[in-house]
């Protein structure tokens, strides 16, 4: 398991040392003192961890992820003068397709 598989508080073992998560890259040694835990690093979790994080399903967080957008995009919208549409229209498109999704949301 890596450092970023692991949610801030939860505990893990390395180098044969407990260490509770901290921050993205920090961990706090039972024993006392920080850490930086480099992201190469293969943990072994300690405690109550969720070994396997839930995946949710893809096409479901793509319908909210466009929902959202489209609110942002709306309020975007109302915000910026006519001479930034084009623009914020154009970073629109390069969204959606980064999303594989049509212009229709």
């Amino acid at each position: 398991m890596k450092l970023q598989h692991l949610a801030i508080g939860d505990r893990f073992e390395y180098n044969g040392e407990v260490y509770v998560k901290t921050g993205p890259l920090t961990a706090a040694s039972e024993k006392g003192g920080q850490r930086v835990i480099p992201r190469s690093a293969v943990l072994r979790p300690v405690g109550a961890v969720d070994a396997a994080p839930a995946v949710a399903n893809s096409s479901l967080e793509r319908q909210q992820v466009a929902a959202a957008f489209a609110t942002f995009y709306a309020s975007c919208a109302g915000l910026v003068g006519e001479h930034d549409r084009r623009e914020l229209e154009l970073a629109r498109q390069r969204f959606l397709t980064a999303l594989s999704l049509t212009s229709e949301t």
